[in-house]
């Protein structure tokens, strides 16, 4: 992307399933927009218990400080007037007014930069992701390795808990798999 695509904001997806490295990779690009001095702002939502509320953190560690939110309505409410890249991890636990939202702040010259599962355990549409994927100039789908047979891996395996859509866990519950080893929840 140009310096002048970035001024002129933008809606960057960083999709795919779970263990593909999405947050790794929006936090690459986070790090890189602060290093060019750029006023960045961070947000996860508050249902990801997994870490620390004020932290992002990868699965091979990498960190960046984050606000956690409830909603779209409260990530709009955080926001700096000065902000220049809007870095938004797990958005698919984020509400329909997401999209919107993201496409408010590239209108207005903002870097979006979002990533997410664009599939829940089911192989559904998940949250907002394909209102999201519709609207991003850039989109970036990230692939797993399948823990069965090695292959590339696009689906999110549950293997333990309920029927609920929305279930945040890690490796205790998810498996990624390819097409031909995923196998429908039966849980």
């Amino acid at each position: 992307m140009t310096r002048q695509e970035a001024a002129a904001g933008c809606i960057e997806v960083i999709t795919g399933g779970m263990f593909s490295g999405k947050s790794e990779e929006l936090v690459r690009r986070l790090r890189r927009a602060t290093i060019a001095r750029q006023r960045v702002q961070v947000f996860k939502p508050a249902t990801d218990v997994r870490h620390e509320p004020g932290r992002l953190v990868t699965r091979d560690l990498r960190e960046l400080e984050a606000e956690s939110v409830a909603d779209s309505g409260e990530l709009r409410a955080r926001l700096h007037p000065e902000v220049q890249v809007v870095g938004v991890d797990e958005a698919q636990f984020f509400d329909a007014g997401l999209a919107a939202l993201a496409t408010e702040l590239a209108d207005a010259g903002v870097r979006v930069i979002v990533a997410g599962l664009d599939q829940d355990y089911a192989r559904h549409p998940f949250g907002p992701m394909p209102g999201l994927l519709a609207l991003a100039e850039y989109v970036d789908k990230m692939h797993a390795v399948c823990v069965r047979c090695g292959a590339t891996a696009h689906y999110s395996q549950r293997i333990a808990g309920g029927a609920d859509q929305v279930q945040v866990g890690d490796a205790e519950s998810y498996e990624a798999r390819c097409r031909r080893c995923y196998e429908p929840w039966a849980g």
